[in-house]
Order: structure tokens, then sequence, then C-alpha cells
């Protein structure tokens, strides 16, 4: 049994581990408001960008002269994942939920004889998808050093990306993040960005030679022009979602880890109280037996 001095080292531990969770979880809430609020005014451009190119290469659909951006080379062999997450932890299941769902994306393809390549975007990422898949990680990108997030930032990765694949490197490219839906729902994605892929809206068509609108310049100088920029755009819209699905699931987290912490708190200070109690017994008894005993 522990002493009455452990127990009230535990107990000053244990507060000070609290004061700590609730300090990161008042930063977290603080931060999460911008970060929502950036990913949000980020999701209508992305969508409308899908759009537009869903629109523009309906008219090249099956046909040879189609951009490879939006075609894809013609075999699936080689896959790149690129994985975003956070740089830091403490944030629940933020992380390994992303990375999970690369990894279970991974073991299928190479299960299907396909060759696997893994580009990380934060370090927490790199440090789980390394157990069990280190022969297929790639390069390892830090945004420890960024401040705030900017399309730079998305532009960067995505000039990386599309270099590989123009020097034949992979196939097809997937990105996985997180997606915000609220403090307590942040939902694992995974989105193929090369070749575009897009989904049709619900009641939408999109035939060939049914164009609504009239394009200046034509639809091969405007695919030339943002396919590329697509890439970039929802790597952006990847970062801002996972921003925000971070301090969402960090505040969650530390908001947990506080509660846990006062109920230990109470736990230890009752068997503290208990044990002081016991001990004033015994030296009362010895007291009095002593005194009896003259």
């Amino acid at each position: 049994m522990p002493s009455l001095k452990d127990l009230k080292n535990r107990i000053n531990s244990v507060k000070s581990t609290q004061k700590i969770t609730k300090a990161m979880q008042m930063v977290a809430a603080a931060k999460l408001r911008r970060a929502q609020d950036a990913a949000e005014a980020a999701r209508p451009y992305a969508e409308r960008m899908e759009k537009v190119l869903a629109g523009l290469g309906a008219a090249y659909e099956g046909r040879p002269d189609a951009p490879v951006l939006l075609s894809g080379t013609g075999k699936e062999d080689v896959h790149l994942l690129v994985v975003a997450t956070g740089e830091r932890g403490l944030a629940g299941g933020f992380n390994s939920s992303i990375a999970r769902l690369a990894r279970e994306h991974a073991t299928k393809l190479i299960a299907e004889g396909k060759t696997v390549k893994i580009l990380t975007v934060g370090k927490k990422g790199a440090d789980i998808l390394k157990r069990g898949l280190a022969k297929h990680m790639g390069e390892q990108i830090s945004l420890r050093d960024v401040k705030q997030l900017g399309y730079a930032t998305a532009q960067d990765i995505g000039s990386k990306i599309l270099a590989m694949y123009a020097a034949g490197e992979f196939d097809v490219a997937t990105l996985f993040y997180s997606r915000f839906q609220s403090v307590i729902s942040q939902v694992p994605t995974a989105q193929q960005i090369i070749p575009a892929k897009f989904e049709k809206a619900e009641g939408e068509e999109l035939k060939s030679g049914s164009a609504i609108y009239e394009y200046e310049p034509d639809e091969e100088a405007l695919l030339e022009d943002l396919l590329p920029r697509n890439v970039s755009v929802q790597i952006f819209r990847a970062l801002l979602e996972n921003n925000a699905s971070f301090f969402g699931a960090q505040m969650t987290a530390m908001d947990n880890a506080t509660r846990n912490a006062g109920e230990m708190i109470n736990k230890l200070t009752l068997s503290y109280n208990r044990q002081r109690q016991a001990q004033i017994t015994k030296e009362l008894i010895e007291i009095i037996s002593g005194a009896e005993a003259l």
C-alpha cells in the first residue's frame, strides 16, 4: 500500500497534468474556430473546380487525345498514396484513423500485386506507417516549420507529385486526409487526384457534346491549366480540413483527459483521507493503550 507521502505526490502530479490538459484544451478551442472557418471557406472553391473540370472533361471521355492527368497512363500498376496527417499527437485517434485507412488501402493493393509508394505529409503519419510498410515509404514532407497554412504550401507539394507523375514514377495517386464535420466527428477520407476522378452529382448528366457553357480559350487550353492546379487545390483543401480536424480532435481528447484527471484526483484524495484517518486512529489506540498500561 502506498504511503501518505506517495499518495500526496501522486495527487500533486495528476493536478499538474490536469492543468496542462486544460490549457491545451483552451488553446485548441481558440484555434479551432479559425481553422474551421478556413476549411469551410475552401470547400466551395474546390467543389466548383471539380464541377468545372467534370464538365470540361466530359467532352474528352474515351478520346485518345484526352489530357494525361484526366485519362491516366492507361495502366494502374504503381500507386502513390499521399497520406496527410498531423505533426503532433495528443489528438485522440485523429492521426491513427487516417493512417489506418491508408494502411488498409495499401494492403489491398499489395494483395492485388500492385506496387505501392507512400508519400507522407506530417510526421505522425510517417511514424505510424513505418511499422509494417517501411519498404514502401518514400519522401516525408514536414510542415512543422509552417506557421500558417497557405496555398503556396499545397502548391509545393502538388508540384512534387506532378513531377513524379511526369517522370513516370506512378500511375494513380490517392490523397488521404480527415474531413472535418464537427468537434466530435472527423471522417477519414480517400480521394483519387491523379488521374482526376470526379463524382457525378445526383441527377446530373455529363454527356459529351451537351455543354451548357462556351469557353474561351477552348477546353483543351483550360484543361491544360486547370488540371495541374486542381491537384494543388485538392491538397490545399485536405490540409485545411486536416488542420480543423486536428484541433477538433485535440479539444475533445484534452477535455476527456481533464475530466479523467479530475476523477483520478477524487479517488486518490479519498484513498489519502482514508489512510490518514486509519493512521490517526492507530496512533490514538497506541496512545490510549500506553496510558492504560501505566
